[in-house]
């Protein structure tokens, strides 16, 4: 039978007990806590009581303080930064290694027509990767105008059942992928009307970004560089300047090629980074996957600890009172 052990499916023998499922994760004797359907199990009742299918168990411990360093996003706290795209991979397996590996909580998903006459049996992306688990962003990709980016947001809602959070992004022709940010403009105001909590890509403007946050969009994400590029953060004095103005979050969306691309964008204090054909079209995607959440996680603390200042020369790290020449 299936449970769910903090927002994960897990695969239970029938009349399994909450400490069998202890017992697995090794947290037998760990001092832990356990909501069992929300409400509060006493660790004497851990050894009588039988879990059914469908339970959702939350273990939690205790962690120092200061290192649970999360942000919100539409109402939501969410403790990855790295969200990341579902194309370009060569199977459903491997986009879901890739994902895992990225430990993204936030995915984003394409809309497009259905396939008339497609095998029922085929898997489907939403099997891989579970709205139990993750939050599905949709988004707009491929649209060039307002009408069918609002189209296709209005579709996306009704496919995840009222789901507001969408992504955002009306491009301006098919060789650069940049955005049309007049589009964007007007996209932006219908949706945030429609009450979609928007998050938009725009170009590394400081004032676009100002007037999308104006409009009311719950994050604005600049470009690094163009979609699918790899050329990593061109601009990012920009940036800064839009991180620096800004009053909601700010995620860097398109153009980051490897890790230290990531960690750049974290320590310039941006709340996140959205990517896709990094990792998807790197030779080893779930390593790459792997490698980009660790470089997010540095460069969000690089960001934190407050970097060193730059001296034009150099200053010696080792005392040179008591030298004996």
């Amino acid at each position: 039978m299936i449970v769910y052990v903090n927002g994960e499916t897990r695969d239970c023998a029938e009349n399994s007990r909450v400490a069998d499922v202890v017992a697995e994760l090794g947290l037998t004797g760990k001092k832990i806590a356990i909501e069992l359907n929300k409400e509060i199990l006493p660790f004497q009742q851990y050894d009588t009581q039988l879990l059914q299918a469908g339970d959702r168990l939350e273990i939690v411990h205790a962690i120092g303080g200061g290192q649970d360093d999360s942000f919100m996003l539409a109402g939501a706290e969410y403790h990855s930064r790295l969200l990341v795209g579902t194309g370009k991979y060569k199977d459903l397996e491997e986009t879901r290694l890739a994902i895992e590996a990225s430990g993204a909580q936030i995915v984003t998903v394409a809309i497009r027509r259905t396939n008339i006459g497609q095998n029922p049996d085929e898997p489907n992306l939403l099997d891989v990767i579970s709205p139990d688990k993750y939050t599905i962003l949709p988004n707009t990709a491929g649209c060039y105008t307002a009408e069918d980016a609002v189209r296709t947001c209005r579709l996306g809602r009704e496919l995840l059942g009222g789901h507001k959070l969408v992504k955002l992004e009306v491009l301006a022709d098919q060789t650069t992928l940049f955005p049309n940010v007049a589009e964007t403009y007007t996209a932006a105001e219908l949706l945030v009307k429609d009450g979609f909590d928007v998050m938009v890509y725009t170009n590394d403007d400081p004032i676009a970004a100002k007037r999308l946050e104006e409009i009311g969009c719950v994050a604005v994400m600049p470009l690094a560089a163009p979609i699918g590029s790899g050329l990593g953060i061109r601009n990012p004095y920009n940036i800064l300047t839009i991180v620096e103005n800004a009053k909601v979050p700010i995620l860097v969306d398109a153009g980051v090629g490897t890790a230290s691309d990531a960690a750049i964008a974290m320590e310039l204090g941006c709340d996140g980074v959205l990517m896709n054909t990094a990792i998807a079209a790197a030779k080893n995607p779930v390593l790459m996957a792997s490698a980009m959440r660790k470089g997010i996680e540095a460069g969000r603390e690089a960001f934190l600890a407050g970097r060193m200042p730059r001296r034009r020369f150099a200053s010696a790290s080792s005392p040179i009172d008591g030298l004996f020449f």
